[in-house]
């Protein structure tokens, strides 16, 4: 290849990288823009890259974030499952034995949902368009709500918690799993270098996407630690915030109530 275009190759790849650390970073509509476009380049591949990245990690994970979602409290409500992606959580929840509610699958990049299709019957899990920004559910309707892995993705933070607990019923959990950086610094450093380097190369040369995998490290490396994302489900309403640690710190479970209504 001549020299002038590995140069080429070299300045676009440079510009993909400071276009995922804008978009990490920054917020609003050009980080609502960037996400919705990669998640939906790379939803074919989603799936493979989930569990080989995370070495099958993640759906351990899911299991503790629905099982400290409560759902037996009301085996028959409306669950919301928000940037559901390929559907994994809402399948891993209608497949719960005893479980006999609806689940509202919630995400804005229409391929992510398309290639979640068949993982469970459409009778129970209900796939829907929608920004976590403004969810199409009544207020105080909703039994329990769950993300995993996305939260950090969406626009503006604090507005999309807000919006949760909107639509929650008083008395109802939200559950956050998403992944968060190692307190112990030899974690931390195995962790950036896998995170930083490795992830990126396989997730890019598999997916076929420049900059998807690049994204995530600097999303999570911008995303709050666990005690100040707890701060600010309490800012959006929640109470009974707690969070527990995940393989090494690797991810993190938040779990917030919403306030039972109280009568004089």
């Amino acid at each position: 290849m001549p020299v002038s275009e590995v140069r080429a190759l070299d300045r676009a790849e440079a510009a993909e990288a400071a276009e995922a650390a804008q978009a990490a970073s920054a917020g609003g509509e050009a980080k609502r823009v960037y996400v919705r476009r990669i998640f939906t380049e790379i939803a074919p591949r989603y799936d493979l890259l989930n569990h080989l990245l995370s070495f099958n990690i993640d759906k351990r994970w899911r299991r503790r974030a629905i099982a400290a979602l409560g759902w037996e409290r009301a085996p028959r409500g409306t669950y919301v499952d928000l940037c559901a992606g390929t559907l994994d959580v809402s399948a891993a929840l209608a497949g719960q034995p005893g479980f006999a509610g609806r689940i509202v699958g919630a995400d804005f990049a229409e391929p992510m949902l398309r290639a979640g299709a068949g993982k469970t019957s459409p009778a129970v899990v209900s796939p829907v368009v929608a920004d976590a920004l403004d969810l199409p559910l009544p207020d105080n309707t909703a039994a329990g709500a769950i993300v995993a892995f996305g939260i950090r993705n969406v626009a503006e933070l604090d507005r999309g918690l807000r919006e949760v607990h909107r639509v929650l019923a008083p008395g109802s959990r939200f559950v956050i799993l998403e992944f968060t950086t190692p307190r112990s610094a030899v974690v931390r450093a195995g962790y950036h270098a896998y995170f930083h380097h490795v992830l990126p190369f396989i997730g890019g040369l598999i997916s076929g996407h420049g900059t998807a995998y690049k994204y995530l490290p600097r999303s999570v490396a911008n995303f709050p630690i666990e005690e100040e994302l707890a701060g600010r489900m309490r800012d959006a309403g929640f109470v009974d915030v707690t969070w527990s640690r995940l393989t090494f710190g690797i991810a993190a479970i938040h779990v917030g109530v919403k306030r039972r209504e109280t009568t004089l």
